[in-house]
């Protein structure tokens, strides 16, 4: 940290812009190895070099549990998480999806089992976050002319941002489930209440598209239908909850080094685990309530009627049997992927979805990714990224961007067709989904 100072204010010194230096620290992080020797920042890269060596040094100490990768374009940063997830004492298999990119501890798109134990931040700060896709009742050749009313009803009912909240509360029987379960858990409640059927920042979104099935399936005939996809978690409770259980964790585990702190974990024996596992399971009952408030007052303000609804988490944590033996299952940034089970893997804003049937690939721990996967840092994309580029690609595709961040654009992301290409022996492919109406937070 002192190195790390020091630079920077020797380069303020040589009159360095504040953007050159944000990126030549962020290219030291990211990869020390491959910053120039003569560089300015040179000292601060062989310090995290020194420090990386140090961290292998001691996880190589440990039998690494076998993992595999799916996808070529995945950064070394998330490859190098995932290898040293795999070296905790308490890990058994692990499995990168497509999609993966670096986070905190355990990659995005990052699958990991444990035994008897439960990470919190190999499921993330947004528990529970997950998709969900409802088949209207709409003709859709319809849906141009409804643009208009698809877009006022999104601004009606739904709200966007960490802190959104409403002033009018909605209910769900969710809030009727056990909130008692520590005094902290207790403290929540209120909270969630304001924020249920509300949505974060970031990449949460709602909207309407075209759903196409390509074949009879779904209890549906083949054809086009009018579909409704929403992408939301837990919101600001469950990002409370992960934060606090990850101090627990790594109160209770100081022989981690730095680097590993975010991979603390909670024996599931011990009294830490089984609440953290109850917040857990409640999370994931207000994920889905969260949806299904915001789907039934979108069908209820188009005067519309649900064929079929299909969901499912990530972020999440799975008692699952592997090999004979019972594992916790974290997928951080994926989804489960058991055989014939249904999922959501959306693209981006202006390209396809696609709702798909897990084939229970085992050495995927039955998993696949999540989405398109970021090709670019939310950072990076606000810095390089404009809208001229943006707004012409959603006229191409026709889609109506009611709000959204320049660092949710299409071009901040992976190529969702190569994601998809890359995870054909974990997923079929069942139905395409296309936005055309979109709203994320502002």
């Amino acid at each position: 940290m002192k190195t790390a100072i020091r630079l920077v204010a020797q380069a303020g010194q040589k009159r360095m812009k504040k953007r050159e230096v944000n990126e030549a620290v962020e290219a030291a992080v990211k990869d020390p190895r491959n910053v120039p020797p003569g560089a300015h920042f040179a000292p601060l890269a062989l310090l995290l070099v020194s420090e990386m060596e140090a961290t292998d040094k001691a996880a190589k100490a440990q039998t690494k549990a076998p993992w595999r990768q799916w996808g070529k374009d995945i950064d070394r940063a998330a490859i190098q998480q995932m290898e040293t997830a795999c070296r905790l004492p308490v890990a058994r298999q692990g499995a990168l999806m497509p999609d993966g990119h670096p986070g905190y501890g355990l990659p995005i798109g990052g699958v990991l089992a444990a035994e008897n134990a439960v990470i919190p931040y190999a499921v993330g700060s947004d528990i529970a976050c997950r998709m969900c896709l409802t088949v209207l009742d709409m003709p859709a050749a319809d849906m141009a002319a409804r643009n208009q009313e698809l877009g006022h009803a999104l601004e009606k009912e739904t709200l966007f941002g960490g802190a959104a909240s409403f002033a009018k509360r909605r209910d769900h029987k969710v809030l009727e489930a056990d909130w008692n379960g520590t005094k902290f858990l207790s403290r929540l409640k209120d909270k969630a209440w304001k924020q249920l059927g509300s949505s974060g920042g970031g990449n949460h979104f709602v909207e309407f598209g075209t759903l196409t099935l390509a074949a009879p399936d779904l209890g549906l005939e083949a054809g086009k239908y009018v579909a409704l996809l929403s992408h939301s978690g837990s919101r600001s409770v469950g990002s409370r909850i992960a934060q606090f259980y990850t101090e627990l964790a790594r109160k209770q585990h100081p022989e981690l080094p730095p680097q590993l702190a975010y991979l603390a974990w909670l024996d599931m024996d011990s009294e830490g685990g089984q609440e953290y596992w109850h917040a857990m399971q409640l999370m994931g009952q207000y994920a889905q309530a969260n949806h299904q408030v915001i789907h039934r007052l979108l069908l209820k303000n188009l005067r519309a009627k649900a064929l079929v609804t299909i969901e499912n988490h990530h972020n999440f944590a799975w008692r699952e049997e592997h090999d004979g033996r019972e594992l916790i299952v974290h997928r951080k940034g994926a989804i489960p992927a058991a055989e014939g089970q249904l999922g959501v893997i959306p693209g981006s804003m202006a390209t396809p979805g696609y709702l798909v049937r897990g084939r229970g690939h085992a050495a995927s721990l039955r998993s696949a990714a999540h989405g398109a996967g970021r090709r670019f840092s939310r950072k990076v994309a606000k810095n390089e990224l404009g809208w001229q580029e943006a707004r012409e690609l959603l006229t191409r595709k026709g889609v109506t961007l009611l709000s959204g961040g320049i660092d949710e654009t299409p071009q901040a992301y992976k190529d969702i067709q190569e994601v998809m290409a890359a995870q054909t022996d974990l997923v079929d492919i069942v139905a395409r989904f296309m936005p055309q109406v979109v709203k994320m937070a502002p």
